[in-house]
């Protein structure tokens, strides 16, 4: 990948010494089993944001200028394993430096690795996962790391956290607390306040993508019928980082199109809004924040 700075913000937001977010792009899909290229994702990602307004309607804010260190992807791909490793360390090197530590994906595989990362870093970690997918299987076709498996060390580790699951297999069950999945045909009137209510206050959220419709986000390696929308995930956002100390993100499974730019440039709103939400609500090292 050409190094770029992040969104074509000017060099002084980009810098590693002035930046307060880190973005890791982990451009990997070794182990997807349908649609492949969500290797090709933080590419696209980062094109889309290129060609992105930077202020904030919303948060009336220009969050940028609180820098955002576009870090060299792990392209690490030899194994699954070492591929987690390789973002495990990554994450835990930025995180700590003291940065908002954020990753693009690549497939969801990735997401092992961040999670153990943070979870090493923050106590009592909640990992909040927007997702068509459980991901609890212990292991799938000879790997613990494959993307089929992204979940199952977290709901062993963490207070899970699942939003928007339509599609699972049987076994998996086993190692699901239904009691804190929002399936996607059961999102009743009051769950976003139930869902935070059960969160501890420092939460990890991982977005795969196929967790939106299709009809809004057609982009991605398996996408489902049935998923959420725009505004109330949103919505959802918002009341995280309004309520609990979100400590970093990552967002996975943008497989791009040629012909359809509409999921990239959701993915590059999704991710800038997600970072406005940080510095609005949470007032993040705000020793020099000019607000």
């Amino acid at each position: 990948m050409s190094k770029k700075n992040y969104a074509g913000i000017p060099d002084k937001y980009a810098r590693i010494d002035e930046a307060k977010v880190v973005l890791i792009p982990v451009p990997y899909d070794g182990t997807s089993t349908w649609q492949k290229g969500a290797d090709k994702g933080p590419d696209a990602f980062l094109e889309a944001s290129e060609n992105m307004e930077l202020y904030d309607i919303e948060t009336r804010s220009e969050v940028y200028k609180k820098g955002v260190y576009l870090a060299p992807a792990v392209t690490e791909d030899s194994s699954p394993e070492k591929m987690v490793e390789a973002v495990y360390k990554t994450t835990k090197n930025y995180i700590a430096q003291d940065k908002f530590v954020t990753l693009f994906g690549g497939e969801h595989s990735i997401s092992i690795g961040s999670i153990k990362a943070f979870s090493e870093s923050f106590a009592d970690l909640t990992v909040v996962q927007l997702d068509a997918h459980a991901d609890l299987r212990p292991e799938y076709e000879g790997s613990k790391c494959n993307h089929a498996c992204a979940m199952h060390e977290a709901s062993k580790k963490t207070n899970l956290i699942q939003v928007g699951i339509r599609s699972m297999d049987i076994s998996e069950t086993e190692h699901m607390d239904e009691n804190q999945v929002y399936f996607g045909h059961d999102l009743y009137e009051d769950w976003m306040d139930d869902a935070i209510g059960q969160m501890t206050p420092n939460v990890f959220i991982t977005i795969d993508l196929d967790a939106f419709d299709p009809s809004i986000l057609p982009s991605t390696g398996t996408p489902e019928p049935g998923g959420l929308f725009w505004y109330e995930t949103l919505e959802f956002l918002k009341l995280m980082f309004k309520k609990k100390n979100v400590v970093g993100f990552d967002i996975v499974e943008l497989c791009p199109k040629e012909d359809e730019k509409s999921s990239d440039f959701l993915a590059a709103k999704l991710y800038y809004k997600m970072l406005s939400y940080k510095f609005k609500y949470q007032n993040y090292n705000e020793e020099d924040d000019d607000e």
